[in-house]
This record gives structure tokens, C-alpha cells and sequence, in this order.
């Protein structure tokens, strides 16, 4: 009965309608804790969550599946590598692309980090590659969109 009344609140024409359907499946699935059925449609029912919270519906535990959402959604995030800089680019290529910045050449790089030119610019050419970027300047942009500088 519960995740019946979570579908009709996602189905319901009207907020108030998707509200009834959702507090019902609130009140009954609170003494059980259910999680899981509310969970599986976070995505769906979390701006319907976040009204049940503001008014009251059993405040609690509305607010544990709400955290439980959010939390698995950051889980999501981070698998997926979103935001991060060590799923997209090395430590390394984080800090060559950090004097890409400065504007320092292939050369400059290699001598600064005791690294061969050869090294320098391979490292330079897969940041390239990773950012989908053709010159430094591109690549410079789109590391600081992905907030990776």
C-alpha cells in the first residue's frame, strides 16, 4: 500500500492531491521505517519530501529519507567523478595544468618538476585529451568550468 500511494503521489494532478497521497504513505510507512520505498524515487519525490517537511508531516522521519536521498545522491556524484579531480585528472596533471595557467611552457614545466620535456608534454597533451580541450587556453577554460582551478 505504501509504494502505491508514493506512485499516486507522483502521478496526482494536482500538489495538494500528491501531498494526501504522500502523507499516507509517510504515516504508514513511518512505524516500520521504511526506507527504501521512498528512496528508489528521490530523485522524483524530493521536491514532494521537502513540502511534507515544511508542513509538518511526520517531520522526523521526512527528514531522515530526505537526507537519505541527498546523501546517495552525493554517493552518485562522487562515483561518477563529478566535481572531483581525481577521477577527470591526475594530482599530477592538476598541477601542470596549474603552471599551464601561469603560462609557463613545455620546457618551463619539465625544469620546475625535474621532469624530462618529453614528460612535461605528455602530460600536458592527455590533460588535452581529458578536457576535450585543442590548445591551452581551451584547456585552462575548461578546467576552471569543472572547477578543477
Amino acid at each position: 500500500m505504501i509504494r502505491v500511494r508514493v506512485y499516486q503521489s507522483l502521478a496526482a494532478e494536482t500538489p495538494d492531491e500528491a501531498l494526501t497521497f504522500l502523507s499516507e504513505a509517510l504515516r504508514l510507512g513511518q512505524p516500520e521505517g521504511f526506507i527504501r520505498t521512498f528512496v528508489d524515487e528521490g530523485r522524483l519525490l524530493k521536491p514532494l519530501l521537502r513540502i511534507a517537511l515544511a508542513q509538518g508531516v511526520t517531520s522526523e522521519y521526512t527528514a531522515k529519507l530526505l537526507n537519505v536521498i541527498e546523501a546517495e545522491e552525493r554517493q552518485r556524484r562522487s562515483r561518477s567523478g563529478e566535481g572531483t579531480t581525481s577521477s577527470l585528472l591526475s594530482e599530477r596533471e592538476v598541477e601542470i595544468l596549474r603552471l599551464v595557467a601561469n603560462g609557463l611552457t613545455n620546457r618551463q614545466i619539465a625544469d620546475r618538476l625535474f621532469i624530462s620535456l618529453g614528460t612535461a608534454k605528455r602530460h600536458v597533451h592527455n590533460i588535452f585529451e581529458k578536457l576535450d580541450a585543442g590548445d591551452r587556453l581551451h584547456a585552462v577554460n575548461r578546467a576552471r568550468e569543472l572547477k578543477l582551478l
